[in-house]
């Protein structure tokens, strides 16, 4: 489950760490702690390439700046712009693939999101294995 600690990154058979991943990931989530918690669990997976920004706005500005592959994305966020209007800009302008991470599935917010362009939903709490398989699946999905 997401949570604060995260135990220490597992050791491959030699005893090192595993390979950073390239693959730089956009986190927006307007909660710091959740953010952390995101970002140590994204090291801990193998992306080690990663940034966090709070708000919808933000993470444009960010996308056109640094064209990172994958972007999480919270769809309650402070600010203008909620995370469903800004993947679509996201998707449509810089074609770079979001997936939702949120505390909010009802259906009306499924809807919303399933009509703009997402490549995986997660509802928080998650586990760290379904964020690494969604990830990877997006990641497959935009890019091959």
């Amino acid at each position: 489950m997401l949570s604060t600690t995260i135990k220490e990154e597992k050791k491959d058979m030699n005893g090192s760490k595993p390979a950073a991943n390239p693959v730089k990931i956009l986190v927006v989530e307007d909660e710091a702690i959740i953010a952390m918690d995101i970002q140590l669990i994204l090291r801990k997976i193998g992306f080690c390439d990663s940034e966090v920004v709070y708000s919808g706005e933000e993470s444009i500005q960010k996308v056109a700046e640094h064209k990172p592959h994958l972007v999480l994305m919270d769809i309650k966020l402070k600010g203008n712009l909620d995370g469903i209007e800004a993947a679509t800009h996201i998707f449509y302008d810089y074609k770079v693939p979001v997936i939702y991470i949120t505390a909010f599935g009802d259906e009306d917010t499924l809807k919303r999101a399933n009509g703009s362009a997402r490549f995986g939903f997660i509802t928080k709490p998650f586990e760290e294995a379904e964020l690494q398989s969604t990830i990877q699946s997006a990641l497959h999905k935009a890019y091959n």
